[in-house]
């Protein structure tokens, strides 16, 4: 029997799932390359978030990050986005000259010539609230600094402009996440005047922005380093700001308690939601952002995706930042991972164990998620990276890239 009849015996198309899996967008982030320090002034992070390892070759320069990422992209299978971050902008003359409060498209639009120089599917977009002087005591849009929070509320509008002009350039809807670092390392004296700010200064960002270019999203934190007592914007304070705005949640799975899931929060999300947002993430203890691998949650996001039919729902994103090891690495691998994680999912009989669920024949469900476990994904895997023109081991093609081109940069 072959692989295809294999799973046809379940009543699955093998090939139907590749060509479904090569469709699928996932938007890969630009900050992997270069350790999340951007290019308009920051020299180390800040935020409650780090970057550890120092593995030679980080990029520098808008033409080395450039250079790593067609590398990269051209050893991943499937379709692609790109994710950037405000703090990447092409300033060029304007170094110096112009703040986050007055960031334009010009400054970026190097990277849409690029991003179509690669064939992507678009660009998506963050407005970077961290990793800058005009952080007042650790809070930006939450800050009772009137001037402090003017000045991130115009850098949240400013980007949000940014965003639409992304999205006409490809046609498509640019997804902009809004995360901030805003928080105490002890306990607050007041919780609820933060939020307020928050909540005030996320209305006026969100005035008047293009709806038909730009999906605002809003992402949830549980703490940061130096800020382990309280985060301004909880999950509970953003879904109701979602929710209450009509606009979107993104889920990081790294940014929860280590026993709650994002699989789990996801078809709870699209009960009330048109569309769901990630950053697949592999958090560690804490939100140590390690490299996406192919494990059990990774699996479970994607057989949540799957089987809700929300692939058209569910915008995919990864974060992750790892410079103990081989930047390059970590990005092909990460996407790969999540690639093969969403292929498992679109190989299961996921609507004959539904049946069974519903039908009440729980012998009969445990017993078929047993012997699926035996199917050929990993057969199926191998066709699919076949017919994208690439192969599965990778390894030794970054280690040419590394001692060609990683290794000169001092």
């Amino acid at each position: 029997m072959t692989e295809k009849e294999k799973f046809a015996k379940y009543g699955v198309d093998m090939e139907g799932a590749l060509k479904t899996l090569s469709e699928v967008p996932i938007s890969i982030h630009c900050w992997q390359g270069d350790d999340v320090i951007g290019f308009d002034g920051a020299d180390s992070l800040s935020g409650g978030i780090q970057t550890t390892g120092n593995y030679p070759g980080r990029a520098r320069t808008f033409e080395e990050l450039k250079e790593d990422i067609r590398f990269a992209f051209s050893l991943m299978p499937g379709k692609k986005r790109l994710n950037l971050h405000a703090s990447y902008a092409i300033l060029g003359t304007d170094k110096g000259k112009v703040d986050r409060d007055g960031y334009t498209y010009k400054y970026f639009e190097p990277w849409v010539e690029f991003a179509k120089e690669l064939k992507l599917d678009g660009i998506d977009f963050n407005p970077t609230f961290f990793g800058h002087p005009k952080m007042k005591d650790g809070l930006s849009l939450s800050s009772p600094d009137e001037p402090t929070r003017k000045f991130w509320v115009e850098h949240g509008k400013r980007s949000l402009e940014i965003a639409a002009q992304l999205g006409k350039a490809f046609g498509k809807p640019c997804l902009v996440n809004i995360w901030i670092p805003d928080g105490f390392k002890d306990v607050p004296a007041d919780r609820l005047g933060p939020r307020l700010r928050l909540k005030k200064s996320l209305d006026e960002m969100l005035e008047g922005y293009d709806k038909q270019w730009v999906i605002p999203a809003v992402e949830s934190k549980v703490f940061g380093i130096g800020l382990e007592s309280y985060t301004v914007g909880s999950n509970e304070f953003y879904q109701n700001y979602a929710a209450s705005r009509g606009i979107c949640c993104l889920l990081d799975n790294g940014h929860y308690h280590p026993l709650e899931y994002v699989s789990d929060k996801i078809p709870a999300l699209l009960a009330f939601y048109d569309r769901v947002a990630l950053h697949v993430t592999r958090g560690v203890r804490w939100d140590s952002d390690h490299v996406v691998i192919y494990d059990d949650e990774t699996r479970e996001i994607a057989k949540e995706i799957v089987r809700n039919d929300a692939l058209g729902k569910v915008i995919i994103g990864l974060d992750y930042f790892d410079a103990s090891i081989n930047r390059i690495f970590a990005w092909v691998s990460g996407q790969r991972a999540m690639q093969k994680a969403l292929l498992y999912a679109l190989l299961l009989p996921n609507g004959q164990m539904k049946r069974l669920q519903d039908e009440g024949d729980f012998t009969a469900l445990m017993d078929m998620q047993e012997r699926v476990k035996d199917l050929p994904f990993g057969c199926a895997w191998e066709k699919y990276l076949k017919e994208q023109g690439l192969e599965e081991e990778f390894l030794p093609q970054i280690k040419a890239y590394e001692a060609r081109i990683l290794k000169e940069r001092v």
